[in-house]
């Protein structure tokens, strides 16, 4: 069986793309990408079959919550007594099942587990970034990319997705550093409460160094969120949703060269892991909690329901609370795309409920039978979000997301706007500006596309006339606009861009100026040059 993708899924069904974006892809007033994982994955030979593993045996880790070690300045950053922070960036061993041996990865911490940061509102804190790596990778590696040739192959730099931060900390690709090197990054924390998460973002390893364990936490809070009186403490749990796939003796395993094709357009494992653990399990108390979530996956749509049928309460995406909180029983994250979700766990005392992925089991909930006071609430109003206005924006701009096949229809390469990551910048904004950002999506697949810097809003979605726009580079839209679901509805820092469909964002670009990039986050892609920078001036 041929591993599931975007692609596949579309035509697998007998759906032209118009038919899916008409019938499928709007439902409910948003894009539902098509769902990996709706097929049980598929193993090559030369890896472990993942999907007969026991599930539900070991207990879910938890995040390991960092302590400051002291407080430092540092002027150039900006930096005026703010904790500091150093971590390790090393090889480690850990079990990720009951039934495999240890594996090899590469951590912030000293576990499988994610490390977690929690900061607050406008008070900025210091992360050393020390490269304690080995000189060899543990995966395959590609050749080295044009002026790379003597660059480590174990080279690193992180990135604080979604954080707003000078450029300098940004974790540029470019800023890469060897085994026995180090970066302090400054993080102001000048925005609202939020769950980012962190990763490596190293130019020509991003996608080989998140697979081998370079992810963690950052949780932003501050005193707007704190009253509100949602569920906290124990009761709020981080989960961080990401695939692998294991050799036979229990080791990463990443196809590169790919199974199929020139290079691998996407990964897709069949092992599904929470917080560095093959499908957990959680004691529960039959009470409110509240899961902060992210898909850290490379390539994987999470489908995300629960096996009950049961719905739950979506309160806040990428950059924080939604305005209003709604329920359902279905939510869709592309990678990097975070949902801030509470489940009611008492109306099943005694029950054990999975989370799943469409037919693929996440982890399971094992809920308690003690009764007990639950004080947590869901406000029907958690906080005010003003719309941008239209005509705020002082330009729009027209990106195309384009693939390009060989003579064999298999894909050669993925840009933005047909240019490649060393290409002059094309995308120039003036601090302080707001600006209407166009994605055209030529392609078949579902791109989450991510700035970095800026949160922004989504304004809408329509399909148009692929066709047309290859001939003679026209827009003919086929069917009406859509408005954003309710869970696009707050602040994003990725959008999801289906196929033959302008998705169009409304920008604020600030504030700080320099350079920065875009990207499909999707590392495959990114690796494959669907990756430009942009400059923010004065």
């Amino acid at each position: 069986m041929s591993s599931w993708n975007r692609r596949r899924v579309l035509h697998g069904i007998g759906l032209t793309s118009a038919d899916v974006l008409v019938k499928r892809a709007f439902g409910q007033g948003s894009w539902h990408a098509a769902p990996q994982g709706a097929e049980t994955p598929s193993h090559k030979p030369t890896t472990l079959n993942a999907m007969k593993l026991e599930p539900f045996v070991d207990p879910l880790p938890l995040p390991e919550l960092q302590a400051p070690q002291g407080h430092r300045s540092d002027k150039a950053l900006g930096a005026t007594e703010a904790p500091y922070y150093s971590v390790s960036i090393k090889k480690i061993s850990a079990k990720l099942h009951r039934d495999l041996p240890a594996t090899a990865l590469w951590s912030y911490g000293n576990s499988a587990a994610p490390i977690l940061w929690e900061a607050r509102k406008d008070q900025g804190i210091l992360i050393d970034w020390i490269n304690h790596l080995p000189p060899t990778h543990i995966l395959p590696l590609d050749s080295p990319m044009a002026g790379m040739l003597h660059a480590p192959d174990t080279r690193t730099v992180a990135h604080l997705h979604g954080a707003r931060v000078p450029s300098v900390s940004d974790g540029y690709p470019e800023d890469w550093f060897g085994p026995g090197g180090h970066k302090l990054c400054f993080y102001p924390n000048q925005q609202n409460a939020c769950a980012l998460w962190a990763h490596d973002h190293a130019m020509g390893v991003s996608r080989l160094n998140v697979i081998a364990g370079l992810t963690a936490w950052y949780i932003l809070r501050d005193e707007e969120e704190d009253a509100l009186g949602l569920p906290s403490g124990k009761y709020e749990v981080p989960l961080f949703l990401y695939d692998r796939s294991f050799t036979p003796s229990g080791q990463l395993y990443y196809p590169n060269p790919p199974d199929e094709g020139a290079w691998a357009q996407e990964f897709l494992g069949d092992a599904m892991l929470v917080n560095g653990k093959i499908q957990p399990y959680l004691q529960v108390e039959p009470r409110k909690y509240r899961f902060r979530v992210a898909n850290t996956a490379n390539s994987r749509f999470f489908s995300l329901g629960l096996s009950n049928g049961g719905s739950f309460i979506v309160i806040g995406s990428d950059q924080g609370l939604l305005g209003e909180a709604f329920t359902t029983s279905r939510l869709v994250l592309g990678p990097s795309e975070r949902s801030d979700i509470v489940i009611d766990f008492s109306v099943s005392p005694g029950k054990q409920i999975n989370l799943i992925s469409d037919s693929l089991e996440i982890m399971q909930f094992r809920v308690g039978t003690e009764k007990l006071t639950d004080s947590s609430r869901i406000p029907s109003r958690l906080r005010d979000i003003d719309r941008i206005p239209e005509r705020e924006s002082i330009r729009t701009r027209f990106m195309t997301l384009n693939e390009f096949d060989g003579d064999n229809g298999e894909a050669t390469m993925m840009l933005l706007n047909r240019k490649h990551w060393n290409d002059p910048v094309t995308e120039i904004v003036g601090l302080n500006t707001t600006e209407i950002w166009s994605f055209a999506n030529l392609t078949q697949d579902v791109h989450p596309i991510h700035l970095h810097l800026v949160r922004f809003q989504v304004l809408d979605r329509q399909p148009f006339s692929v066709e047309d726009y290859l001939n003679d580079e026209s827009i003919r839209y086929i069917a009406p606009k859509r408005s954003p679901g309710p869970q696009e509805m707050g602040w994003k820092d990725v959008v999801q861009c289906p196929p033959e469909t302008v998705t169009r964002i409304i920008v604020r670009f600030g504030p700080y100026t320099g350079r920065y990039l875009w990207h499909c986050h999707i590392l495959e892609h990114e690796a494959n040059d669907m990756m430009r920078p942009y400059l923010v001036e004065r």
